[in-house]
């Protein structure tokens, strides 16, 4: 009899022991793959959580299991998460539960619109283009923050932002906002003040600016042209802007090369041939060495640009109607050698 007992006593030793070993298994045994990062979306059900997990996962069924056990149905956390090689299930799941999320840096540079911003963001973070759009033409937001459709662009400061990678649209939109107050410090609203200018109208300048030339060495110059003529209560003229009334008239794919004189009689509040002033807002979204140079501009006398034919990219400045007419002779004749109609 006592034979019989302790060979049943052996027998659940090594049973329980069995299960032991088997439990500890699925608690304690590597079970990622390798080294990655995982995203899990907003509202993402234990069924969402699972497809994503599986091709990172020796084994998704041992997952489950000790995920069931500590509750983890209950307490998915939204985000991008790196998971490491040879985490295991407990491992992963205390990791994810947590809420210890990566944050991704947000990049963006000069789009020329809410719509190309939206979609540039849209690629970064979870909020999709559509819902971006909405925040940031939010009737609330922008009456709220002195904005219409037509500024709203200023806003947005082109550089490197952190955020954690599911940031809602309204969430993106309020931190840009921040960002905006930041960058327009007591110093430079008082540079923006020097040349009788508001920050947004600094912002719309400085579109042009940028459009008019890409080299930023050039910009503090072309900038200076520009506060010129608005100092003279000359029309800004400045073809940029009938580029952007064109693509508002007649769609955003038309390819303009050329302005025509045609096009200078355009009816728009852009046209700044025909309306004095500056432009209703942004014709592009300005980066900050366009700002700065409209903050900064450099102090000349002159008047007139016109593209360089020696120097392409480059313009040719000009004092005096006389001399821009010999610099606008050159650049028609060559870009009639160059067969550019339109």
């Amino acid at each position: 009899m006592k034979k019989k007992i302790f060979v049943v006593i052996i027998i659940v030793l090594i049973i329980g022991a069995a299960i032991a070993y088997n439990y500890y298994q699925k608690i304690f045994s590597p079970n990622v793959k390798a080294t990655t990062y995982i995203f899990i979306p907003t509202n993402a059900t234990y069924n969402d959580l699972e497809l994503i997990l599986a091709p990172h996962l020796d084994n998704i069924n041992n997952f489950n299991w000790v995920a069931q056990r500590k509750k983890y149905h209950d307490n998915i956390r939204a985000g991008k998460f790196k998971i490491t090689q040879g985490m295991n299930n407990n491992e992963l799941i205390n990791h994810l539960r947590s809420g210890k999320a990566e944050t991704i840096n947000v990049i963006f540079n000069n789009q020329d619109s809410l719509e190309k911003l939206a979609g540039r963001i849209a690629s970064q973070i979870e909020a999709d283009s559509i819902a971006l759009i909405q925040a940031f033409l939010d009737d609330e937001f922008l009456k709220k923050n002195e904005l219409d459709k037509t500024t709203a662009l200023s806003v947005f400061i082109p550089n490197s932002y952190n955020f954690y990678w599911n940031t809602s649209a309204e969430q993106f939109r309020n931190r840009m906002l921040q960002e905006y107050h930041k960058f327009w410090t007591d110093a430079r609203i008082n540079q923006a003040k020097a040349q009788n200018l508001s920050p947004i109208q600094v912002s719309t300048l400085a579109s042009i600016v940028q459009k008019e030339t890409a080299k930023v060495a050039e910009r503090p110059r072309v900038a200076g042209l520009y506060l010129n003529r608005l100092k003279a209560f000359w029309p800004l003229q400045a073809d940029p802007t009938i580029i952007f009334a064109i693509k508002q008239k007649y769609g955003q794919d038309t390819i303009i090369k050329r302005v025509l004189n045609k096009d200078l009689t355009i009816d728009s509040p852009y046209n700044t041939y025909s309306n004095f002033g500056l432009p209703p807002g942004p014709i592009a979204m300005p980066d900050i060495s366009s700002i700065n140079a409209v903050l900064q501009p450099e102090n000349h006398d002159y008047f007139y640009m016109c593209a360089s034919v020696t120097n392409i990219g480059a313009h040719e400045f000009a004092k005096t109607i006389a001399q821009h007419n010999i610099n606008a002779r050159k650049y028609q004749n060559w870009i009639n050698k160059q067969g550019i109609k339109r």
